[in-house]
């Protein structure tokens, strides 16, 4: 039995902010545990007894919550949760990092952070002694709902390299299919993305496929695939090794044989703004599935609903939304379980770190992106923390919500001199002594400029 493979010791502490804080190999051996617990729910009761689990969601909450908590309980530990913002002491002005000192110690050996600021759980995971999950921070990631969406095409088709994967709907707000599309694109799967009309994934998510995955990015006319989107463009994304598909220019039935699934998502308008102007919202049901290349094809929705897909798509054997939410149960035991040491995955290995260099600095560069927690509540604690991901021109992602940046100018800390950031000598400027600047006029007003 895997189950029985139970540790006596707790390993260092492991976060799960984002997808890629796990390795593929350690996906796999997840869905091997969950397997094994969705075969009898009720009989894991031994394997965290005396385990508490604190649930802190300042968003509203059915699945991840409910689900994280009934895993928690199937396990044999506790819960304690906080379900609104307004009724924790953050309504008082206590910070996030404040919090996590307190709830990550003595009251909790777990969290799991449901927040509106993205970066946020990062925060959580910074500050806290216990292992930190990422229920969803706005509309940066939601990594669990991703094992949840992966776990269940695994155990639907057996595997998932080489899947034809279509996703539609708001893929521009949905931290669900920011997630999802890059860990497809780690499993080597095909993906299309069929977006309503305005709500295009951002162009950043894209490029980071093709930076990190190799992913090759190709435009498509989607004109024959009528009923799935009304959007005009689609975008797909394939491994950057050859294959047949590879070439192609058109969306049609000699080039995709099949769609293995179709993820639909509904307008996140929640996180809309007033510049959002989305048009080709639709409803899929089963006449639209009609063609031979949909017999096959699996229907996921991470839920809630609203009118994107029909309540006649229910009864059809494709649709297996609700098979997939009740697949949080046993992935999420799995996690909890991983992350407090109580199981081992054979000889699976971490994710390697990453040997790009980090930036921060309280003067220059902050993250642009207005709902950042560095940009919230973050503004009173946080230092700007980057990714360098390329040198010349620097190319620099927020730490916490993974926005880029593109500075302009670039500063040494101690000369105060000024360089263009396309510049060879701001490289040869050491991490440590940078300090970057979107534009001549805040490099100024900082004291800086006299090499320019």
């Amino acid at each position: 039995m895997l189950v029985s493979q139970l540790l006596g010791m707790t390993p260092g502490k492991r976060d799960l902010i984002s997808i890629d804080d796990l390795s593929n190999e350690e996906i796999l051996g997840l869905f091997r545990y969950a397997e094994e617990f969705d075969g009898d729910l009720k009989a894991h009761a031994a394997t965290c007894p005396g385990t508490i689990l604190a649930t802190l969601f300042f968003e509203p909450s059915t699945r991840t919550r409910l689900s994280f908590e009934s895993a928690m309980l199937r396990l044999g530990g506790g819960v304690i949760s906080a379900t609104e913002g307004g009724t924790t002491s953050a309504a008082k002005g206590e910070s996030l990092a404040d919090t996590a000192r307190i709830v990550g110690g003595r009251y909790a050996d777990l969290i799991v952070l449901r927040h509106p600021d993205e970066g946020a759980a990062k925060v959580l995971a910074d500050y806290a002694e216990v292992p930190v999950i990422n229920g969803g921070d706005g509309g940066h990631e939601h990594p669990t709902q991703t094992l949840c969406d992966l776990y269940t095409l695994w155990k639907e088709k057996g595997h998932l390299s080489d899947l034809e994967v279509v996703l539609c709907g708001d893929l521009k707000h949905s931290r669900t299919i920011h997630s999802l599309i890059s860990a497809l694109a780690r499993f080597d799967a095909n993906i299309v993305c069929l977006p309503y009309e305005g709500f295009e994934i951002p162009s950043h998510v894209l490029e980071r496929l093709e930076r990190r995955w190799g992913s090759e990015i190709q435009r498509a006319d989607v004109g024959d695939l009528p009923g799935i989107s009304a959007g005009k463009d689609a975008v797909y994304v394939t491994p950057s090794r050859p294959h047949q598909q590879s070439l192609f220019t058109q969306l049609n039935a000699q080039v995709v044989q099949r769609i293995d699934a179709i993820y639909m998502t509904r307008s996140q308008r929640e996180r809309q703004g007033d510049d959002d102007k989305g048009d080709g919202y639709m409803s899929l049901g089963p006449t639209q599935l009609k063609e031979k290349r949909f017999k096959e094809t699996s229907i996921l929705h991470p839920l809630p609903r609203v009118d994107e897909i029909s309540y006649d798509m229910d009864r059809d054997r494709r649709a297996i939304y609700f098979r997939q939410a009740g697949n949080g149960v046993p992935i999420r035991m799995a996690l909890l379980a991983f992350l407090l040491g109580k199981l081992k995955l054979g000889g699976a290995k971490p994710p390697r770190a990453s040997k790009k260099p980090l930036y921060r600095s309280s003067h220059g560069l902050r993250c642009s992106h207005e709902v950042c927690i560095c940009n919230r509540e973050g503004r009173r604690y946080l230092i700007s923390e980057f990714e360098v991901i390329e040198e010349l021109p620097p190319l620099l992602a927020c730490a916490y919500c993974g926005t880029e940046e593109r500075p302009q100018f670039v500063g040494h800390r101690q000369s105060r001199k000024l360089h263009r950031a396309n510049a060879a000598e701001a490289t040869r400027i050491h991490v440590e002594n940078r300090v970057y600047f979107r534009d001549r006029t805040a490099a100024v007003a900082a004291g800086f400029g006299e090499g320019l």
